[in-house]
């Protein structure tokens, strides 16, 4: 089957999404709800990409030549629409004049224009996974071994997600073009790539260092959740939850930590939309991931910064640490760090040491306790090389709370994700951090319970944002 290339010449094109049939103007814009791939004829899916995808660098050619700026990726992907309409109708055409079988309906011509947009800007074949609400993790192996990780805990096989490695690797390419604020490289210079995909999911890839390209997609599942929401999976009982309310409401400077996919950055997005809504948010990040800045209703006034890579020449780089450092000077009232895990961890101590109350972030530890030994290494590794005692007194100096999840895989196989402790930052006496674990998990529980109260100073500032321990005591643990 040939595809006849449309006569409209991309690189004369006035405006984006200018062309000279009236298909262009009217092709429907993508509809995120429906998996594009499903029944598309993948030979010719790819057909249009190659086609579209040779008009855009003409496109670029022709604009560099004549002094013009470059189109950017919105522009760049409206333009791409119209094309795949236009070759998508040529094709049409030539297939009423040689064959004599019936033009298929407009709604598999819809499927193939989304899916070759899907290839020519997205995943490809991995988009109808990523819109598979049962799924929370994608890991792909080579283009044809691909395992999904359900909600519940199951894990099953997957479809291929392309017809050859070098073919998930261009997909992956593509993604790193047009996700995230700033293109990332993904070659055999640069065999490691992390990005946030447009719909928040985290996209990680590796290439050249093992035998065939790998993809591990962490599957976002909505911003909006807040902390009614995970006391009402079971996270935690409703003392925890009137603590972890006060606790932000306090200012409160918390830590987040727990093992892979424990559920951490779950609990940073629901412990930040406890933030009164008035209150300025900066947040840094590795990749975007957070997206505060989507929900003007809970926050009005939100920056989300993102850390940048060096470019092809090695210059340009903008660290997590540089951001954290920086974020004071743009005085926020709350300042989030998605993850901590290097020298970022000196400058987020230093900033809750100076008035940045009620920040919040999250760290990898296996247990509430390791945290202050996690935070340690990171600020004796990093350039500041603070040894033990120093950074012992910084975070003594900064830190109110941790707050621990665990997840458990129950008899039935699904996976439970919860608190499992809240440990309070008493201290520092010259050799380890003071602490008292204020909630725990007795060994047959899956809930933490209170297991001893709160400082006295700290106890008025709770109770003034509405928890009064004395009165849970009382009642028992409920309310």
């Amino acid at each position: 089957m040939t595809l006849l290339d449309p006569s409209t010449d991309p690189g004369t094109a006035q405006s984006v999404g200018q062309a000279a049939t009236p298909e262009l103007r009217s092709m429907p814009g993508p509809a995120p709800e429906v998996a594009p791939q499903e029944g598309a004829d993948f030979g010719l899916v790819q057909q249009l990409r190659g086609t579209v995808a040779g008009q855009l660098r003409e496109t670029r050619r022709s604009r560099a030549e004549a002094g013009q700026p470059a189109l950017g990726s919105d522009d760049e992907r409206q333009l791409g629409r119209s094309l795949i309409a236009a070759a998508l109708d040529a094709h049409r055409r030539l297939q009423v004049l040689s064959d004599s079988l019936a033009l298929p309906s407009a709604d598999i011509d819809l499927l193939l224009a989304r899916a070759a947009e899907a290839a020519l800007f997205g995943l490809g074949r991995l988009e109808p996974l990523l819109s598979d609400p049962s799924c929370v993790h994608v890991e792909v192996n080579g283009y044809d071994r691909v395992w999904l990780y359900r909600d519940d805990g199951r894990i099953d096989p997957g479809p291929p997600v392309a017809d050859s490695d070098a073919e998930l690797i261009e997909w992956v390419r593509t993604a790193a073009t047009y996700s995230g604020l700033t293109s990332r490289p993904f070659d055999t210079v640069n065999p490691w790539l992390e990005l946030r995909l447009p719909d928040g999911s985290r996209l990680c890839a590796l290439m050249g260092v093992v035998q065939r390209p790998v993809v591990s997609i962490r599957l976002f599942r909505g911003q909006r959740v807040t902390l009614a929401d995970l006391h009402a999976r079971g996270g935690f009982d409703d003392q925890l939850l009137a603590f972890l309310q006060a606790a932000v409401l306090a200012r409160a400077n918390i830590v987040v930590s727990g093992e892979t996919f424990s559920g951490k950055t779950t609990l940073l997005r629901a412990l930040g939309n406890a933030i009164p809504v008035e209150e300025r948010i900066l947040t840094c990040e590795h990749f975007l991931e957070l997206g505060f800045e989507a929900l003007p209703d809970l926050h009005r006034d939100v920056v989300a910064m993102e850390e940048r890579l060096p470019n092809a020449e090695g210059i340009g780089a903008v660290t997590l640490h540089e951001l954290v450092e920086h974020s004071r000077r743009l005085n926020p009232d709350r300042l989030l760090v998605g993850e901590v895990i290097g020298s970022e961890i000196v400058a987020m101590l230093d900033a809750m040491t100076q008035g940045e109350d009620g920040s919040l972030s999250t760290i990898h530890a296996r247990s509430s306790r390791s945290v202050f030994d996690r935070i340690a290494t990171y600020a004796l590794t990093s350039s500041h090389r603070l040894p033990v005692q120093a950074s012992g007194m910084l975070l003594a100096g900064a830190l109110d709370f941790v707050v621990h999840l665990s997840k458990t895989r129950l008899p039935d196989g699904r996976v439970f994700r919860h608190v499992s402790s809240v440990r309070e930052v008493l201290g520092f006496d010259g050799t380890q951090v003071l602490s008292s674990e204020v909630f725990a998990t007795a060994t047959d529980q899956l809930r933490a319970q209170p297991a001893a109260p709160v400082s006295p100073d700290r106890d008025r500032r709770l109770a003034g944002a509405g928890y009064d321990q004395r009165a849970w005591a009382s009642a028992g643990g409920t309310r």
